[in-house]
């Protein structure tokens, strides 16, 4: 291979990267996707057993990125033969005087998302007494909820990808991207010294983005990795059904002091997941596998909003993961530009929240390798340009 020229070369295999080869390759493009660990490892932000799919933002520029996304995993579904997406219903919590809340409410009146708002009573009314709020909390209930299994949609990707005709290679680590002046296009260099020609590269790379960005080309984006921490907790005896999926008990965030979020029941049986949105930052490759951040305000959460149906001492459960934080919490997806010009792709900085929406991102990253822009979409709000950053070398 390392005498091939691809028509595209991804440099990371998560969910992101993934989910352009399998694009890239629909196309009919010579797609080489490299990994630097084996596949479906558990040192990045694309493993474990749950994420969140929710339709609700602040940020007005996501809505139909996610709901773009719902119908493109119902189609991956279909073609791989095995279920990815676990509809829910979604559920959000926080003070009446929170902005948030506020926005949440124009957000659902914006987009003609037919939703309710709910004070306490009615919060313990629609989900059986396991919620309960505060006197001073509203919540904002609404039917696009769900849970995506992150490894089985990384395989599903990877698995579509190669029947379409994608190299994978993983152990394989990128430590240079160069311009190839000679014959156009890029050079992908790995540790073991090999090199891949390609005439367009795309990097998705999650929490090793900063360093590899600034090897390549000098410029420092403020992607931050930070460890984050998923937590399970064991329902009380007598008490496990009322969690499960498909009971009506939702996918859920709570806004405040804390940002904390949860799923149903599904992956674990008896178990709950609920976590605190954050982490702590960290040198990607020298994580300490710490303790969770905010663990006391967690343990709080959990006894109150639950209704004293979960143990709140301490989850049976911790899994650490990555986050790749942007200063916004907007991703990066545009052009590396520079001497690359529109030959390197970058995506990263999904903060946390990009996962429900790998589908259609991955679309986004193919069509801007292979067609210089991409369709029915605004990339404004995640271009590099919006940090004013530049190139140190």
């Amino acid at each position: 291979m390392e005498d091939s020229q691809f028509d595209v070369i991804i440099v990371g295999a998560g969910v992101m990267g993934s989910a352009t080869a399998y694009n890239a390759a629909k196309r009919g493009l010579r797609t080489l996707l490299l990994e630097q660990y084996d596949f479906l490892h558990h040192c990045g932000s694309s493993h474990g057993e749950s994420r969140t799919i929710r339709v609700s933002y602040i940020q007005k520029h996501y809505y139909r990125l996610v709901m773009e996304s719902y119908n493109l995993w119902r189609e991956l579904e279909a073609q791989v033969g095995y279920q990815v997406y676990f509809k829910a219903q979604h559920f959000d919590m926080g003070s009446s005087h929170d902005p948030t809340i506020r926005s949440l409410v124009d957000y659902c009146q914006t987009h003609a998302i037919p939703f309710q708002l709910l004070r306490r009573g009615q919060v313990a009314e629609k989900f059986g007494g396991r919620i309960d709020i505060p006197e001073d909390w509203v919540g904002i209930s609404n039917e696009y909820g769900g849970i995506i299994k992150p490894t089985k949609a990384v395989a599903m990707f990877q698995t579509l990808a190669y029947k379409n005709g994608a190299f994978l290679v993983d152990n394989a680590k990128v430590v240079d991207i160069k311009k190839n002046k000679e014959c156009g296009g890029v050079e992908v260099v790995t540790a073991s010294g090999k090199r891949f020609r390609g005439k367009k590269c795309v990097v998705t790379v999650g929490a090793w983005a900063q360093r590899l960005v600034k090897t390549v080309s000098g410029v420092e984006l403020p992607i931050v990795p930070l460890e984050a921490h998923v937590c399970y907790w064991r329902i009380k005896e007598g008490q496990e059904g009322k969690f499960a999926i498909g009971t009506g008990f939702p996918t859920f965030a709570s806004f405040g002091d804390t940002y904390i979020y949860g799923t149903p029941t599904l992956e674990f049986p008896g178990l709950i997941k609920v976590g605190v949105h954050g982490g702590k930052q960290c040198n990607p490759d020298k994580r300490s596998w710490g303790p969770a951040v905010m663990m006391e305000e967690l343990k709080k959460w959990v006894e109150e909003r639950l209704s004293g149906m979960v143990v709140s001492s301490e989850p049976v459960i911790k899994q650490s993961c990555m986050y790749s934080m942007t200063p916004d919490e907007d991703f990066v997806i545009d052009f590396l530009g520079g001497e690359f010009g529109k030959d390197v792709v970058i995506g990263g900085g999904f903060s946390g929240h990009g996962f429900k929406m790998a589908p259609v991102i991955g679309r986004i990253l193919a069509e801007l390798a292979a067609d210089g822009e991409a369709k029915g979409v605004d990339l404004k709000y995640f271009r590099i340009g919006r940090f004013r950053v530049t190139s140190k070398i």
